[in-house]
């Protein structure tokens, strides 16, 4: 008689049971501190240009305290008095005047002395000059202080147009002659140890002379001769 072998089968539930699922790997907590790692030299930057923006707002607000303590105002110029030598116009195209005008140059400023570095000064009619330029000294205006010089402008011929030798013999033989005395520079402020950079000076002064035709020597000024300072 034959044997019959059995084989033992196993439960397909068993099986089911058996079979092997991937598991999430963790990730390694290194990865974290690497992603900190790499954020981390940011932080330095922002603090140095945190610190840089308080030190820049700090020095605007100081400066803004020393401008208002210690605004300068401008110079003052004024005009006291005016002498005509010689005024010749009948030579076209040109014509020659010497004149010498007393200026008051005045520092109104308690805090802050002025150097003028470079000064120089001519005279017009009609916008147009008539003498050449004349280089003036430097000066120095301490604290709330005056100083008064007498230059004398002009003497050489100089190429004019028609229009400016007619006009002057026309206000000449009326006896009202209207000038333009002007100055041209670079000025530097003072206070304590501290100078400013230069700033460019223009100092226009109209005024107004009793000349009559031939006359030569001291002129009056015909009302106060207003100066306007440009710097």
């Amino acid at each position: 008689m034959a044997e019959v072998q059995i084989q033992p089968q196993e439960d397909p539930t068993l099986q089911h049971h058996h079979q092997h699922f991937p598991r999430k790997v963790p990730q390694p907590r290194y990865m974290d501190k690497g992603i900190g790692y790499r954020y981390r030299p940011n932080a330095p930057k922002r603090e140095h240009c945190i610190c840089i923006t308080i030190f820049f707002l700090l020095l605007g607000i100081i400066l803004l305290i020393l401008w208002l303590a210690y605004h300068p105002s401008k110079p003052q110029f004024t005009v006291t008095s005016a002498a005509i030598y010689g005024l010749n116009t009948t030579t076209p195209p040109f014509m020659s005047i010497s004149t010498q005008f007393t200026i008051l140059i005045r520092n109104p400023n308690k805090r802050v002395s002025i150097y003028f570095d470079s000064l120089s000064a001519f005279v017009s009619y009609r916008n147009q000059p008539i003498t050449p330029h004349v280089m003036l000294p430097p000066l120095y205006l301490d604290k709330h202080s005056a100083v008064s010089m007498s230059p004398q402008i002009g003497g050489t011929p100089v190429p004019v147009s028609v229009d400016v030798s007619n006009g002057l013999a026309v206000d000449e033989s009326f006896g009202v002659v209207g000038l333009k005395l002007a100055f041209l520079g670079r000025l530097r402020w003072k206070t304590g140890d501290i100078k400013s950079s230069h700033y460019g000076l223009y100092v226009k002064c109209d005024i107004l002379l009793g000349l009559k035709k031939g006359f030569v020597g001291q002129v009056p000024l015909l009302g106060t001769p207003v100066c306007d300072v440009e710097t």
